[in-house]
């Protein structure tokens, strides 16, 4: 089984978006282990309506909580103790990619002792981090990618959301020794033909398969 772990620098950043183009580009199936508020749907719903995949493309979240706030107060609003054991990996066949999209960013809290980086630090899957092009990207992707390499986590790369800004995304993969992955543009119509697109454009296969040794 080959996962990749999608984490942001920030929320609201277009990381589902992203999960959705790699869920189609590497015929992968998606997995949202945590999800908070459900107002307007959820991501998995989302990504399902992106993509246009079956059901059978899609694994049930662990946690499913109403409130849009961190997993851990969402989860205490609701009344529910967060079992760390239930989130392990799920097995799926061995020639599928699990696309794995975490909650907001690195250091949310899972419950009152845990972080998500702990999380991440248990799966042993490389990450993919999701980084704004606007202003402020710079430090708070530093930012994420220092807190990952203090934990010893594996970053695949970097993908960045937005217009282009060549000198932005160029001294983050400098500073933060990283591989830039490609940039997603702002897309007018956002569908399965218009990701597969902009994956075929602004991404190479072979870069996410490497994880693996591909």
């Amino acid at each position: 089984m080959k996962s990749l772990i999608v984490t942001g620098t920030d929320t609201g950043l277009g990381k589902t978006v992203v999960s959705a183009m790699l869920t189609l580009a590497l015929d992968g199936i998606y997995w949202k282990p945590i999800q908070s508020g459900t107002q307007g749907g959820t991501d998995t719903q989302k990504v399902a309506e992106l993509t246009g995949l079956g059901p059978a493309r899609f694994l049930p979240e662990r946690y499913v909580f109403r409130e849009p706030v961190s997993p851990h107060r969402a989860a205490e609003l609701d009344g529910i103790a967060i079992e760390l054991a239930s989130l392990d990996l799920p097995e799926i066949p061995a020639d599928r990619w699990l696309i794995v999209e975490g909650a907001g960013g690195v250091l949310v809290p899972i419950d009152r002792a845990t972080l998500q980086i702990s999380l991440f630090g248990r799966w042993r899957a490389p990450v993919v981090v999701v980084a704004r092009t606007a202003l402020g990207t710079i430090n708070h992707s530093l930012l994420t990618l220092e807190a990952l390499r203090r934990r010893a986590i594996d970053v695949l790369g970097i993908i960045f959301v937005g217009p282009p800004m060549p000198d932005t995304e160029r001294t983050i993969a400098e500073f933060g020794e990283v591989k830039t992955l490609g940039r997603l543009p702002i897309l007018p119509v956002l569908d399965a033909d218009a990701l597969r697109e902009a994956f075929e454009t602004h991404f190479h296969t072979q870069d996410f398969e490497a994880a693996y040794g591909g």
